[in-house]
């Protein structure tokens, strides 16, 4: 299972013969680099968000999924089975001033590739819903999970929700960046409620994650840090 960080809420996942890419920026308005990489599917917590929605300079042909629109108990996308939590943006945070709008819907998303199962937290602003942490528990490996906390879940939101779902791993993401433009809290500020033998900085963009590198279910989980490919 390959796995590659491109920035912000967007990854490059591998396995099974597929390629998915989640959550896509927009690079005008992200300043991130374009991915210009082929996908299989590409898979986005809305259809609204710029910094989440813009699957234009992935390359391919790849079947582009609005997690938001799927249906009750999800859908399967060339053989993959999507499921989608409802969520929403911040309801503190104020988008009118800073936007000019107001906060878009969005959602969390679970799939299974290369043999393992992941939740992608999508853009939520608020504490996981308590429906959703019951119906993920126990059901999830790798958490994709939102940590710049600012207009997102709050962190001690998000510690909670981890010790409910319970993921073998958590993969940082939606953290500063002195390449973007958003003013959100640094990985750092997560990684500071985590004792540090349980994190593993990987040393670039990319891993090969396999079961075997993963703490048994129900036992505390192991962060893995990315560094940011574009």
């Amino acid at each position: 299972m390959k796995i590659k960080f491109y920035a912000h809420a967007s990854f490059r996942l591998e396995g099974d013969g597929l390629a998915i890419v989640t959550d896509p920026f927009n690079c005008e308005r992200s300043h991130f680099d374009p991915i210009n990489e082929p996908a299989d599917i590409v898979l986005m917590s809305s259809d609204t968000d710029d910094f989440h929605s813009d699957p234009s300079h992935v390359l391919g042909n790849p079947e582009v999924v609005n997690t938001l629109a799927l249906p009750p108990g999800g859908r399967v996308v060339k053989g993959i089975a999507v499921t989608s939590y409802p969520a929403t943006e911040s309801l503190t945070f104020d988008y009118q001033t800073e936007y000019g709008r107001d906060p878009d819907a969005n959602a969390l998303y679970h799939f299974t590739l290369g043999g393992l199962r992941f939740l992608h937290m999508g853009d939520i602003g608020t504490a996981v819903p308590d429906g959703h942490l019951q119906a993920l528990r126990g059901k999830v490996d790798v958490l994709l999970a939102l940590t710049g906390d600012h207009a997102t879940i709050a962190l001690p939101d998000l510690d909670a929700a981890i010790d409910v779902i319970g993921p073998r791993a958590v993969i940082p993401m939606h953290y500063y960046s002195p390449k973007g433009v958003l003013k959100i809290e640094p990985v750092e500020s997560f990684l500071a409620r985590v004792p540090a033998d349980r994190v593993t900085h990987v040393g670039g963009p990319e891993l090969e994650l396999t079961d075997a590198m993963l703490p048994a279910a129900g036992l505390a989980p192991r962060v893995f840090v990315f560094e940011q490919s574009r």
